[in-house]
């Protein structure tokens, strides 16, 4: 008790502390409620599509028939890296709460535990092996080629831009081609549920053909030839880019894609051959010839 009759130093800590401890339970109390009603305003206001991306876990909308393989090998390689997360995770929080430090005393020494270090040398190998066979596996399908498709394309991705050639006989001309510029970039055409095969090719650096709702990636290099096939399965315009650093305007080697109907796509081959645009545009000079040697494309 203060000399005035108010209650001393230790008396009104005593009462501080019980306050406060009063106030805790109200305080957790809200705590719930309000997480409930946040998460509630955070997942009604995301909307369908939001929502179905995060589902694919970042991937765009599937426009091609590998999407499926892929798809399945992105997710399930997330699947298996949250599993071992997860897992190395509660060891470590297991071992932290038995094992921590409960006096002066010196921990029991232990040279080797046999099983344990039989775990971790086994476990990792089988982890790696089950994602070898199914990336294998998927890899097979997303890369996998028929004897007959419906339609070649020639892709010369050249610094800065990307030239089509389509193979196909068009008002009795061997092919036509469309190029872009960095100032105009190029457009693919392509039909819709009809086999294209690519011929990948450059005459200068390594670039890379990425069309991302594709879900494929291919690079192209100077003297060689690198192909892949697919059937577009949806109409519409997607984006394409270069998804190697090829020098200084590498940013500007987009183009899009537009997957059309059969019908569209062989009127707009007939408007490129009515424009003069015929034969095969090579997309630089030495186009199909590999820099400074002279010799032909796959050639030895």
């Amino acid at each position: 008790m203060g000399s005035n009759g108010t209650p001393g130093v230790a008396a009104r800590a005593v009462g501080l502390k019980k306050t406060r401890a009063a106030a805790r339970p109200a305080k957790r109390r809200l705590v719930v409620p309000a997480a409930v009603v946040v998460g509630t305003l955070v997942l009604t206001g995301c909307s369908a599509e939001t929502t179905a991306q995060w589902k694919r876990l970042g991937l765009p909308v599937g426009a091609s028939d590998r999407t499926q393989a892929m798809e399945s090998l992105w997710i399930g390689a997330w699947i298996a890296a949250l599993i071992v997360g997860v897992l190395v995770w509660g060891l470590l929080l297991y071992a932290v709460v038995r094992y921590r430090r409960r006096n002066q005393d010196a921990p029991r020494q232990t040279r080797y535990n046999l099983p344990l270090e039989v775990l971790y040398t086994l476990a990792p190998f089988a982890i790696i092996g089950v994602l070898f066979f199914y990336t294998v596996e998927h890899g097979n399908q997303i890369t996998a080629m028929s004897a007959n498709p419906a339609h070649t394309v020639n892709v010369v991705g050249q610094q800065w831009q990307w030239t089509f050639n389509y193979r196909e006989t068009v008002d009795g001309n061997d092919g036509v081609w469309e190029t872009g510029t960095v100032e105009n970039p190029a457009t693919l055409w392509l039909p819709v549920n009809q086999s294209v095969h690519f011929n990948l090719s450059s005459p200068d650096v390594i670039h890379s053909f990425w069309v991302p709702s594709f879900y494929f990636k291919l690079d192209v290099i100077p003297g060689r030839t690198n192909k892949f096939e697919l059937t577009p399965t949806k109409t519409g315009s997607f984006a394409g880019k270069c998804a190697e650093l090829c020098g200084l305007y590498h940013s500007r080697m987009v183009f899009t894609v537009k997957v059309v109907t059969p019908e569209e796509y062989q009127a707009h081959l007939k408007q490129l051959a009515a424009m003069g645009q015929t034969g095969t545009a090579t997309g630089g000079q030495d186009a199909s010839t590999i820099p400074g040697t002279g010799q032909q494309e796959g050639g030895k």
